[in-house]
C-alpha cells in the first residue's frame, strides 16, 4: 500500500491497529456468549426435572399396620423381563399354546388380567412400580435407572426376610442395602446378545432350587424359610436380551416363552413339596414388553401391556365373565387403555373375567397377600378383583391403602408449608380427619359398601393433593424460563447486528457517548441488586439452588439486554428512517422464517411432511436454476433429483426393518457417488462456474492414492457387514478378529479426510467416503441409503449457493464494501450480513432435522435400535452400546454441518454469525415445545411433549459440540474467490 491510494498510508495503519483491537475484542465477547449458551441451556433443561422430573418420594412417614389376618405366608414374584402379554397369551402357529401351566392355572386355580405399564417402558421403572408401587423416581434418568437418587421403600423392606436371584441390573437396586435379604446374580458378562439368553432364566431357577436343597442340611436356613412374611424374588431376563437381539416375532423369544412357563410350572410344584401348607401367594408378571423392533421405553402398547397372573393363598378363583363384571368402564390406565379393552379372541379367555391393573398396584396386592404395611411411597389402588377376603377386611385392606396415600399427602404439605413465605393449601382435604372418622363410624356399624365408597374418595383426592404438590412450583418455573428464553433470543439479536451486519455505528454514536457509560453502571446495579432480592426470597423459602440458577440467569440476561438501551434506541430511530420496502423485506423474512420453524415444530411429530418439503423444494429450486443459469446445465435436473430422492426416506417406517442387501448396495452406491464427485472435481476446471469449489492445485496433493483408499475401505465395510450378518444369523458367536476389524476400519477412515486436499469438493468428498464406512457398519437397513441421499441433497445446496454466488458476485462485493471502516473486524475476507443471508441457517436447520428423522429416528428420547450395535459388541455394555448409538446418529449431523462451514467460506460470510442465528431459531423452537409440554393428558403424550423439548434443547448444545469437531475436517478448506477483496479493495 502508498501514500497515494484513497487513503494515507498512515490512516491504513490506524485502521488495522483498530481492526486488531476489534478482533481481539469480538473473540473474548463471543468466546464469552458461547460458554453463557452452553450454560443457559444446560441449566435451562434442567427446569425439565425440577417441572416434571421432580422426585415424588418423600421421607418421614409411619407405616401403617393392617388391622387383618395375613392371607399367605409367604409369596413368590416371577418377573419376566420384557415379555409382551400378546406373546404370553396368544397360539403358536400350531394352534398351541406357549404357557400351558400358566394358562390352566388362569382357567383353574387363580385370577388373569393385563398389568398397564407406564413410560419409560424400562427394566428398573417397571421393578420399582412392581415391588414399591411407585412410578420411577423421574430423577434416575440422569443416572440410567440404575442408582438410586433417593432412598425408597418397597415390599421387600417390609418383608421379614427376602430372597431374591436374577440379573445384577435389577437384584441389587432392592436388596444390596437390605440387611434382612439372602440374593444371588450372575455375572455381566452372562448377558451375551449373541447367544441364547434363556439360560439366564434357568440360572436363577438353579439358584432357588439350590438353596431349598442347601436348607435340608442347614438348621438355621430352614428355620429362615419357615418362617412367615416371606418373599421370593426371582428375575428372569431372556426374553428381555433375547428380545432385544432377536426381535420378540424370533423363534428365540417365543421358545423363551415355553422356558418361563416351565419354570413358573417348576418353582411352583418345588415349593408346594417343600412347605405343604397351601399357605403360599404366587404372582407372574413382567416388567415391560417388547417392540417389533427388539426395543421398548415408549409407551406403545407391545411395551405398555405385560401379563400378570396370580393364584395361591389369598387369592379368589377363576369367575365367569358376566354383565355384572363390568363396572368402572370409564376408569383409564395409565397407559391410556380403557378399563373394558376388549379381550383378543385369539387368546380365548373371553369366557373368563379379566381383572387389569396400573402395575404400581401390584405393590399393595403383593403387601395385603402378606398383611404387612403397604410401602410408604407406594401411590397404587388395592385390586380387590384378585383379593379372597371377608368384606370387613377388605375394607380395612382398603382404608390401610387410603391412609398409607394421605400419609404422603400430608407430610408433602408440611413440608411445603414450611418452606413457603406464602403457602396455599390443597382446600378440598382442609376437612380430612373428619373423614377418616366418618369411615371408622360406618365400619362399626358395618355398613362395609359406604365406607369403601368414602376410603376410595378419600385416596382420589389424596391422590390429587399429591399431585397438586407436585407441581406446586410449576407456575412460577414456567414464568422464570420462558422470559430467560426470550432474553436470550433478544440478547443473541443484539449481537449479531451489532457485530455481524453493515448497520451504521453512527446512528447511536452521539448520545451514547454522552450517557452510556452512567446509564450502564445504574443498570447493573439494579439488576444485581434485584438478583440479590430475589435469591434472598428463594433461600427463604429453602428454594433448591437451581431455583436461584434459574431466577439469577434471566435477571441477569434482561439486565444485559436493558444495558443496551442506546443501541436499542437507535435502531428504533433507523428503522422508523428506512424505506417501505425494506420494512415489507424485514417482516417477509420474519414470516416465512416462522413458518419455516413452525413447520420444523409439527415435523417432530409428522415426519411426512419432510416429504412434501422436498418434493416441492425440489422443483422450485429446479425451475429458478433452469431460470438463473445462463448456459446449458445438468445442474436443476440433479437438484431435483436429489431433492425428490431424499423426499421418500420420511415415508418408510420408523421402526428400521432388517436388510442386509440394501447396507451392502448403499456400499456400492456410496462408491458410486464418490467416484462422480471425484470426476468432477479433475474435468470441469476450465469452466469459471466452478472455480470456487475445486482443488487449487492438483498437483500438490500429498496423497494421490488417498480417493482409492477410502473407496477401498467402504467396499471392506460393505463386506464385513455381510461376513458379521451371517455369523448372527446363523447364531453364531462374533469373532474378536470381526470386531478389531470393524473397529480399526471405522477408526482408520475416519482420520483420512485431513489428508485430503484442501478444495472445497475434494475436502467434502473425502468427509463424505470417510464416516460412509463407520455408518455402514452401524446400518441395519434403509437408514444407509439416506445417508448417500442426504449427501446427494447437500451437494445440491452447494451448487444452489455457488450459482446464487456466480450471479450476483458484482453485487454482493459492492453492497459489502460501503461500510468497510466500520465492519472491517470481520474475520479475513467475511462480508457483512444481509437480510437474504438468513436462508443459510434455515436451511441448515431443515437439513440438520431430516439428518434425525430420515433414519426412522422419531422424536422419543426413548427410541433407539440397538441391534445397530452389534458387529462391533455384542456383551451387554450400555454405556457404550448407548456411545455407538449416539455416534451413528451424529455422522449425518457432521455431514450437514461440514457442508455448512463450507459453504460460508464459498459466500464469505462469518460462520460464527450464522451460528449465533442457528441458535436463535433453534431457541425459538425450543420455547414452543417448552410451552407445548403438557401436565394432563395420557403419560404417552406427557412424555413424548417432554421428549421433543429435551431433543431441540440439547441440539443447540450438539449443534456447537459439532461445530467444534468437524472444524477439524473443514478450518483449512479453501476456495477462489469470485469477489474483490476486500483488502484490495481498501
Amino acid at each position: 500500500m502508498g501514500g497515494d491510494g484513497i487513503l494515507g498510508f498512515g490512516d491504513v495503519e490506524q485502521i488495522k491497529a483498530a481492526t486488531s483491537g476489534k478482533r481481539r475484542w469480538l473473540k473474548r465477547r463471543e468466546r464469552w456468549l458461547v460458554v453463557l449458551g452452553v450454560v443457559l441451556h444446560a441449566v435451562y433443561m434442567l427446569s425439565i426435572f425440577d417441572i416434571y422430573f421432580k422426585t415424588p418420594i418423600v421421607h418421614g412417614m409411619d407405616p401403617v399396620t393392617p388391622r387383618f389376618k395375613a392371607p399367605a405366608k409367604r409369596l413368590v414374584l416371577l418377573v419376566a423381563d420384557g415379555l409382551r402379554a400378546d406373546k404370553f397369551f396368544e397360539p403358536d402357529s400350531d394352534g398351541n399354546y406357549r404357557a400351558p401351566f400358566l394358562r390352566s392355572i388362569i382357567k383353574e386355580q387363580g385370577r388373569w388380567g393385563v398389568s398397564h405399564a407406564r413410560p419409560p417402558t424400562e427394566s428398573r421403572p417397571g421393578h420399582v412400580a412392581i415391588i414399591a408401587g411407585f412410578y420411577e423416581d423421574p430423577s434416575a434418568v440422569t443416572k440410567g435407572w440404575k442408582a438410586n437418587p433417593v432412598e425408597f421403600d418397597s415390599v421387600f423392606n417390609r418383608s421379614r426376610h427376602t430372597f431374591a436371584f436374577g440379573s445384577p441390573d435389577i437384584v441389587p437396586i432392592f436388596c444390596s442395602a437390605l440387611p434382612h435379604s439372602t440374593w444371588n446374580s450372575y455375572p455381566h458378562e452372562f448377558e451375551d446378545f449373541a447367544t441364547d439368553a434363556s439360560f439366564l432364566d434357568e440360572w436363577s431357577f438353579d439358584q432357588f432350587q439350590s438353596l431349598l436343597n442347601s436348607s435340608n442340611k442347614d438348621p438355621k436356613l430352614k428355620q429362615l424359610l419357615l418362617q412367615d412374611n416371606l418373599v421370593i424374588f426371582l428375575h428372569l431376563l431372556g426374553c428381555d436380551s433375547n428380545g432385544h437381539a432377536h426381535r420378540p416375532y424370533s423363534s428365540i423369544y417365543l421358545n423363551n416363552v415355553k422356558v418361563v412357563d416351565r419354570i413358573a410350572e417348576n418353582v411352583y410344584n418345588l415349593v408346594e413339596d417343600f412347605f405343604k401348607d397351601n399357605q403360599t401367594a404366587f404372582i407372574f408378571t413382567a416388567d415391560h414388553g417388547m417392540s417389533d423392533k427388539g426395543s421398548h421405553g415408549d409407551g406403545h402398547p407391545s411395551n405398555t401391556d405385560t401379563p400378570l397372573v396370580v393364584w395361591g393363598a389369598g387369592v379368589k378363583h377363576p369367575r365367569p365373565m358376566s354383565e355384572s363384571n363390568h363396572s368402572d368402564c370409564g376408569f383409564r390406565f395409565v397407559d391410556e387403555h380403557m378399563h373394558d379393552t376388549p379381550t383378543p379372541i385369539e387368546w380365548d379367555l373371553n369366557d373368563l373375567e379379566r381383572v387389569d391393573v396400573n402395575q404400581a398396584d401390584i405393590a399393595p396386592l403383593m403387601s395385603t397377600l402378606l398383611g404387612s404395611p403397604c410401602p410408604v411411597n407406594s401411590v397404587g389402588n388395592l385390586p380387590l378383583g384378585y383379593i379372597n377376603m371377608r368384606e370387613a377386611d377388605e375394607v380395612e385392606a382398603v382404608l390401610a391403602n387410603t391412609k398409607q396415600v394421605l400419609n404422603q399427602f400430608l407430610r408433602k404439605s408440611k413440608i411445603k408449608q414450611s418452606n413457603s413465605l406464602n403457602f396455599k393449601p390443597f382446600k378440598p382435604l382442609a376437612h380430612y380427619s373428619s373423614v377418616l372418622d366418618q369411615i371408622e363410624d360406618l365400619i362399626s356399624v358395618k355398613d362395609y359398601d359406604a365406607a369403601m365408597r368414602v376410603a376410595q374418595n378419600l385416596k382420589s383426592l389424596a391422590l390429587e393433593g399429591l399431585h397438586y404438590f407436585q407441581t406446586y412450583d410449576w407456575l412460577m418455573l414456567m414464568t422464570v424460563v420462558t422470559l430467560g428464553y426470550i432474553g436470550w433470543m433478544v440478547y443473541l439479536v443484539l449481537h449479531v447486528l451489532q457485530n455481524y451486519t453493515s448497520l451504521p455505528e453512527n446512528m447511536f454514536r452521539k448520545e451514547q457517548a454522552v450517557h452510556l457509560r452512567n446509564y450502564t453502571g445504574k443498570v447493573y446495579l439494579c439488576g444485581y441488586l434485584l438478583i440479590g432480592v430475589l435469591c434472598l426470597l428463594l433461600f427463604l423459602e429453602h428454594s433448591p439452588p437451581l431455583y436461584h440458577a434459574y431466577t439469577a440467569m434471566t435477571v441477569f440476561l434482561w439486565t444485559q439486554i436493558f444495558s443496551e438501551y442506546w443501541f436499542l434506541k437507535g435502531l428504533w430511530r433507523h428503522l422508523r428512517r428506512s424505506k417501505y420496502d425494506y420494512i415489507i423485506k424485514l417482516l417477509a423474512t420474519c414470516a416465512v422464517s416462522i413458518f419455516i420453524l413452525e413447520f420444523l415444530v409439527n415435523s417432530f411429530t409428522e415426519r411426512k411432511l419432510y416429504t412434501w418439503c422436498f418434493l416441492v423444494v425440489g422443483v422450485v429450486a429446479s425451475v429458478f436454476l433452469f431460470k438463473s443459469i445462463p448456459w446449458r446445465s445438468g445442474i436443476p435436473i440433479f437438484v431435483w433429483v436429489a431433492c425428490w430422492f431424499l423426499s421418500v426416506f420420511t415415508l418408510m417406517p420408523a421402526e428400521i426393518p432388517d436388510n442386509n442387501q440394501l447396507v451392502i448396495a448403499s456400499g456400492i452406491m456410496i462408491i458410486m457417488i464418490g467416484i462422480a464427485a471425484r470426476m468432477l472435481d479433475m474435468h470441469t476446471e476450465r469452466n469459471k462456474y466452478w472455480l470456487c469449489i475445486l482443488s487449487h492445485d492438483r498437483q500438490k496433493h500429498r496423497f494421490p492414492m488417498l480417493f482409492h483408499l477410502q473407496a477401498l475401505l467402504v467396499g471392506l465395510s460393505s463386506l464385513m457387514v455381510s461376513l458379521s450378518t451371517s455369523h448372527r444369523t446363523q447364531k453364531q458367536e462374533l469373532l474378536p478378529v470381526h470386531q478389531l476389524i470393524n473397529w480399526s476400519i471405522a477408526g482408520f477412515s475416519m482420520v483420512l479426510p485431513l489428508f485430503s486436499a484442501s478444495g472445497l469438493l475434494s475436502r467434502l468428498t473425502s468427509i463424505f467416503l470417510g464416516f460412509a464406512p463407520t455408518f455402514l457398519l452401524l446400518s441395519i437397513g434403509y437408514e444407509a441409503v439416506f445417508y448417500g441421499a442426504l449427501a446427494l441433497v447437500l451437494m445440491a445446496w452447494m451448487l444452489f449457493e455457488n450459482t446464487l454466488l456466480y450471479l450476483s458476485k458484482v453485487k454482493m462485493s459492492s453492497a459489502s464494501m460501503k461500510n468497510m471502516e466500520g465492519k472491517v473486524i470481520l474475520d479475513n475476507d467475511d462480508r457483512c450480513l444481509q437480510l437474504f443471508d438468513v436462508r443459510i441457517p434455515l436451511i441448515f436447520m431443515v437439513l440438520f432435522n431430516v439428518a434425525f428423522f430420515g433414519t426412522g429416528n422419531f422424536a422419543s428420547i426413548a427410541s433407539f435400535e440397538i441391534s445397530s450395535v452389534y458387529r462391533f459388541i455384542t456383551i451387554f455394555s450400555p454405556f457404550l452400546m448407548a456411545a455407538l448409538l449416539i455416534f451413528k446418529l451424529f455422522i449425518p449431523f457432521m455431514l450437514v454441518i461440514c457442508v455448512f462451514s463450507a459453504i460460508t467460506k464459498l459466500i464469505q460470510i462469518p460462520r460464527l454469525g450464522c451460528y449465533f442465528l442457528v441458535i436463535l431459531f433453534s431457541d425459538v423452537m425450543t420455547i414452543h415445545f417448552f410451552f407445548l409440554v403438557r401436565n394432563t393428558g395420557s403419560w404417552m403424550e406427557i412424555g413424548n411433549s417432554i421428549s421433543h423439548f429435551g431433543i431441540v434443547s440439547a441440539q443447540v448444545v450438539f449443534v456447537l459440540l459439532l461445530f467444534a469437531l468437524t472444524n477439524i475436517y473443514t478450518r483449512d478448506i479453501q476456495t477462489r474467490s469470485v469477489l474483490p477483496s476486500s483488502r484490495k479493495a481498501l
